[in-house]
């Protein structure tokens, strides 16, 4: 009978991270195409508290960044020891290329934000998502 064989958690939290990240900023990206300015916040020019589209975005970030982070690092885990099928890696593989193709085809139009306030908030995104997708891995690390 083969042993299962482990990870160090340092390199599937790591990985882990870095598959949130990239799906935090694959729907940031997607998202301003469909409207949702993450700089609304910072816009003088509004007069409502916080416009909706802006708070969408923030939430919709934190929770894909999350969600990224804590499958991913779960799927990781449960891959080295050879409990999930092979088709459906392949499966979770095809996904994951078909959202950054998406992101990447909408990343090079052009932007109908402006450009510092698409820099800052590309900035913000990363940095949100950075966080949540630590946040989702390392809670399912402890779990496992």
């Amino acid at each position: 009978m083969a042993e299962t064989t482990y990870f160090p958690r340092r390199l599937i939290l790591a990985g882990a991270m870095i598959s949130g990240v990239l799906l935090a900023l694959a729907v940031h990206m997607l998202g301003a195409r469909f409207g949702l300015d993450l700089g609304g916040l910072w816009r003088s020019d509004t007069h409502q508290f916080m416009p909706p589209g802006s708070a969408i975005a923030w939430w919709l970030i934190a929770t894909v960044g999350f969600c990224g982070g804590y499958f991913t690092a779960t799927l990781m885990d449960s891959a080295v020891s050879g409990q999930i099928p092979h088709r459906m890696r392949q499966f979770l593989i095809g996904v994951g290329v078909l959202v950054l193709a998406g992101a990447g085809q909408a990343a090079s139009a052009p932007s109908p934000i402006p450009t510092v306030s698409g820099v800052l908030a590309g900035l913000a995104a990363l940095c949100l998502g950075a966080v949540m997708a630590f946040c989702g891995a390392h809670f399912a690390l402890r779990k496992a």
